[in-house]
């Protein structure tokens, strides 16, 4: 299957794993109704390109399943990661033609797509989803100002706990399967991409992780099922408060 292949499988919003968190999270009926008109899914291989920075982006997409990473490349060639989107998070821009950034598939991807004209004459006419895209971009631009400070003063052991407990928060199955602080689910990127996204080196991402296991922070299946048997404690380790902090 390329990229560019519709994904053969079709679930009704009713059935959407990301339906309470999604842009779509607060329309009736009626609204569902009109955006099941103008949707289509995508689904991309790990490793494969969603667009590339400056492309025509003629679509907006949220991701019902997989990761994605957004990174920029310099005139020089040096490329640097910026960003996930994992599952519920929205991709693109209402009123914007081109693309800010490149968008690959870390994992298998799937995305459920608007046309993107059609979705913002929606978007004008149901407040609903204009005022769920606002508080989802005013929630995006908490994360990256929270980011800035992840990447300037925090520890090594700070900034891994950090990502862990983000993408453990962002599963959509963890929900399900958290109970008395225990969460298990699995983790999407390999430890050269969280070194990446980290700005660490692979060795301290790998030292670190063996620390966490060590200490019964983190239990690990193999190198990607994660089972954290106390969230909170999770969550001290990474300098953030119990109630959520950066990770709310």
């Amino acid at each position: 299957m390329t990229p560019e292949d519709i994904h053969p499988v079709s679930p009704s919003c009713a059935d959407c794993p990301i339906r309470h968190r999604a842009v779509c999270a607060r329309c009736d009926e009626r609204e569902l109704g009109v955006l099941e008109s103008i949707k289509y899914y995508r689904s991309f291989e790990a490793g494969q390109m969603v667009i590339w920075s400056g492309d025509k982006m003629d679509f907006v997409a949220s991701v019902v399943s997989g990761i994605a990473t957004l990174t920029q490349t310099l005139e020089d060639g040096r490329t640097q990661m910026v960003g996930l989107l994992l599952p519920s998070d929205f991709v693109g821009r209402p009123g914007r033609e081109f693309a800010p950034y490149n968008i690959s598939a870390t994992t298998d991807l799937m995305m459920c797509c608007f046309r993107k004209k059609p979705f913002e004459d929606l978007m004008f006419r149901t407040p609903h989803i204009a005022q769920r895209l606002l508080e989802m971009t005013l929630d995006e631009l908490d994360s990256a100002r929270e980011w800035m400070l992840l990447l300037g003063r925090k520890t090594a052991r700070e900034k891994l706990a950090s990502l862990l407990a983000i993408v453990a928060r962002r599963d959509a199955s963890v929900k399900l399967r958290a109970t008395r602080g225990r969460m298990i689910f699995d983790l999407p990127l390999t430890r050269e991409a969280m070194a990446d996204y980290l700005g660490l080196t692979l060795e301290t991402v790998s030292r670190q992780i063996s620390a966490f296991k060590r200490e019964g922070i983190i239990e690990l299946e193999g190198k990607r099922h994660v089972t954290v048997p106390d969230f909170d404690r999770l969550l001290n380790e990474a300098g953030d408060d119990a109630d959520g902090g950066m990770l709310s």
